[in-house]
């Protein structure tokens, strides 16, 4: 059940990425962190922190954003 949770978290990373400006992006990620914790166990919690560490290092074009929100 743990690795369904960890994957939903970072499901939830990946569409705040793409759909958010990076200030309300981080403020998600802190809050599905934030929650996660609760959850998860030490190793996946690391392995969560991580991953959404290296999404907010990643720049999105704004132009790309919006074809990407474009398509769903």
């Amino acid at each position: 059940m743990n690795n369904q949770i960890l994957q939903a978290c970072k499901e939830l990373i990946d569409d705040a990425k793409m759909g958010c400006t990076d200030l309300v992006f981080k403020e998600i990620c802190l809050e599905i962190l934030a929650k996660a914790r609760q959850v998860l166990t030490e190793k996946q919690f690391k392995h969560l922190v991580d991953y959404a560490a290296e999404r907010m290092k990643e720049k999105v074009p704004f132009e790309l954003r919006h074809e990407l929100i474009a398509s769903r």
